[in-house]
């Protein structure tokens, strides 16, 4: 018995050691066979070099269809899909439009009521039509879809589909048989069609509605087509088709041009044109997705785009990753040939003239939290970054004077940074509804005045931001026309000049504004009373909690107590809709670079709570809503400028808004990523991007080396612990032969 365990023992360490060995040799072999890609790469070996960009999301797109989609998750995609009118200018400052489908930028004629031209500087109340003539390319074709294939008669293959075929499609390419056909004038037309039906829900409806001639009729009529399907039997979702109803204010003139006319005055309508509302779509798509079953298959254009770009959603798994491609039926666009003197010395027009997109493909990886992202950044499989707050100190330092720069660590890997002024505002709204802090008083004015000061906004972009924005003086953004720089552009009422530069009143000036507003030391000077406020929040969370104490701390810099009412989203939504949120945080990005995008915010007729408009405030000065009506449909000259410093004069008189900030974006990119530049204005930028992919794919294995040494270390002391066993073991087994 304990000759065999003896034995046992002996043969599991012998094998032990065999096993090791192999082990060793199996590593070695590993090592030799990993030259090509590093052995933590999420990605394939064969897409290690291949003309490729990586990039993240962190939720699922909700709207891929171009009448619904308005959130910048959902741009990142259908903007590379889809090809409005017009697009911005990759390179020049200030943000210009051009050209994109359109072979130029529309210029209005103006009429009067009588149907006689005007001149181009006729004065707006003689205006009573703006008539748009718009021409696009010819030879811009669809991507490869389904919607667009047919047979050797000409026959739609899928447009007819039994409920059989319906129920085992799964996704479009069970669908595999595609065609494609030239867009023409009657594309765009149908696309405007679908912004006016009220089915669709199209957040610009409202404000197209007040504008194109017939908007609001031809919806009408499409809802009451709709119905009459549906008493039919035609279903919940019945096909109406669009071409069969006519828009007064849109006029197919040819196969590539097209007329629409306006109400009014209005040249922000270029802006929308550079937007993917205004992007070709072709009917068969709208035919072949509102098949009965199609929708709850998620079949559909939400999920499923078409379009002209240069790219083409092929895989949609919001699960997992996005990925889109090179679209085959391109038209072709040639990277810009001009841009700013700056351009040249950064290396942005090495590309000019040359045909794009520069790459084959883009990954987006679902990432939802920011730390992976960043580690994967790191070491190289994303091509970009963001600074989030957790990863800004090991990113970014600031120098004696302030300057930023990059950490050491990130330059040693080559590694650029880019930062920019958002054309974003984020501020501190006061309920002028409100009997307290609202109304037109001199003793309200003073108290919001008092807390304008008090809320230290440089301190909450240094403790919350890491010092990533610039305290605002007014409502408009740096980048817009209207903003002003210098001592021009300083909020008097809020700051010091010091230098020629801002300087934050103190918080004793703000407490004599209480006093004069009848709060000394934050109580009510007739009944003694501490002065209360509300602050009503959707915020959630250890870092909403942190922002909030510190708002709280600002008030009671005055001796105010402020009461914080949190609630979720909706319920936010409701109180701000009905006017019963008092104090409130809010923001906005700029949808196009007109002053009117950010002054309309005040803007009496905007209400929030009287007309659901975007005018949160609900702030309603009737000096302020003349100007305005005076401003927003004049082109940009020194007149327009001079109405523009009288309106934002009388908001800082009158502090609706303590102004807050406007953000500042922070880039990282690789040594591999080029032609980038920050274009706030601009979706479509993925076009520009070049990567060098055999220089990336180097710096991943330098940078990934696998350490194997503690593996290595620990084989080697398992073999030479089991030498003398094995030794033992054999001399046994040489004396048991004998």
């Amino acid at each position: 018995m304990e000759k065999n365990s003896h034995n046992t023992v002996g043969k599991k360490i012998a094998g032990l050691a065999q096993a090791s060995c192999l082990l060793l040799i199996f590593l070695a072999s590993l090592l030799s066979g990993c030259d090509q890609t590093a052995l933590n790469s999420p990605y394939s070996r064969a897409e290690s070099e291949q003309n490729i960009i990586y990039s993240s999301f962190s939720e699922r797109p909700k709207h891929l269809d171009p009448v619904r989609s308005y959130s910048s998750n959902e741009y990142v995609f259908i903007a590379q899909i889809y090809e409005p009118l017009l697009q911005y200018h990759f390179l020049k400052r200030p943000y210009q439009l051009v050209p994109l489908v359109a072979e130029e930028i529309p210029v209005p004629r103006y009429l009067d009521s009588a149907g006689v031209t005007l001149p181009e500087n006729a004065a707006e109340d003689k205006i009573a039509i703006s008539e748009y003539e718009i021409r696009v390319r010819q030879g811009v074709r669809f991507q490869p879809h389904p919607a667009l294939a047919t047979d050797e008669k000409g026959n739609y293959t899928y447009h007819n589909l039994g409920q059989d075929q319906i129920a085992r499609a799964n996704k479009l390419s069970d669908f595999p048989e595609t065609g494609s056909r030239e867009m023409t004038a009657a594309d765009y037309i149908y696309q405007i069609k679908r912004l006016a039906n009220p089915r669709l829900h199209s957040p610009i409806a409202g404000t197209l509605g007040q504008y194109i001639i017939g908007f609001r009729e031809f919806g009408k009529q499409v809802e009451s087509v709709t119905k009459q399907k549906q008493q039919a039997g035609g279903g919940d979702k019945p096909y109406v088709d669009l071409r069969k109803i006519p828009m007064e204010g849109v006029e197919q003139t040819g196969t590539y041009s097209f007329k629409i006319r306006l109400r009014g005055k209005y040249p922000q309508l270029v802006y929308w044109m550079a937007m993917p509302f205004f992007s070709p779509m072709p009917w068969e798509a709208d035919r072949f997705y509102s098949q009965p079953g199609m929708d709850k298959r998620n079949i559909n254009l939400n999920w499923y785009p078409v379009g002209t770009g240069p790219f083409m959603l092929s895989e949609n798994n919001p699960n997992l990753r996005m990925v889109l491609e090179r679209n085959p039926n391109f038209h072709g666009e040639r990277y810009p040939e001009a841009g700013e003197s700056v351009d040249v010395k950064t290396g942005l027009l090495r590309d000019a003239g040359k045909p794009m997109p520069f790459i084959d493909k883009a990954v987006y990886s679902l990432e939802k939290e920011s730390i992976p992202y960043w580690n994967k950044f790191l070491q190289g499989y994303y091509d970009t970054s963001g600074v989030s707050s957790d990863s800004f100190d090991q990113a970014v330092q600031f120098s004696d004077q302030g300057e930023v720069g990059l950490t050491d660590a990130m330059q040693e890997k080559g590694i650029d940074l880019l930062t920019a002024v958002t054309t974003s505002i984020f501020y501190m709204g006061f309920n002028m509804a409100d009997p307290v802090i609202g109304g037109d008083s001199e003793r309200a004015r003073l108290l919001r005045r008092a807390i304008s000061i008090a809320v230290d906004f440089e301190e909450n972009i240094s403790i919350f931001s890491n010092g990533r924005g610039v305290a605002a003086q007014g409502p408009i953004p740096p980048g817009i026309f209207g903003h002003r720089t210098g001592e021009a552009g300083i909020n008097n009422y809020v700051y010091d000049v010091v230098g020629g530069k801002p300087r934050r009143k103190s918080i004793e000036a703000a407490k004599e504004l209480m006093k004069q507003a009848g709060y000394p030391n934050g109580r009510d000077a007739k009944t003694g009373q501490a002065l209360t406020l509300y602050f009503d929040t959707a915020s959630a969370g250890p870092d909403g909690k942190a922002r909030l104490n510190w708002i709280r701390k600002q008030f009671a810099k005055l001796g105010v107590q402020l009461v914080i009412r949190a609630t979720d989203y909706n319920r936010f939504q409701e109180k701000m809709l009905k006017g019963k949120a008092q104090i409130f945080m809010w923001g906005w990005n700029a949808d196009y670079p007109d002053p009117e995008n950010f002054l309309f915010l005040l803007y009496g007729p905007n209400s929030k709570m009287e007309h659901g408009g975007e005018n949160a405030a609900n702030y309603n000065n009737p000096k302020f809503n003349a100007l305005f009506d005076r401003m927003k449909n004049m082109n940009n000259s020194p007149e327009r400028q001079q109405i523009i410093n009288e309106m934002v004069e009388i908001l800082r008189q009158d502090a609706p808004w303590s102004w807050g900030f406007h953000p500042k974006a922070f880039s990282l990119f690789h040594s591999w990523y080029s032609n980038v530049k920050p274009n706030l204005m601009a979706n479509n930028t993925l076009k520009y991007k070049r990567v060098d992919p055999t220089l990336r794919s180097k710096l991943q294995r330098e940078w990934n080396k696998p350490i194997f040494w503690p593996v290595w270390s620990f084989l080697l002391l398992l073999v030479v612990t089991a030498i003398p066993a094995v030794v033992v073991y054999r001399r046994h087994e040489r004396s048991a032969a004998k």
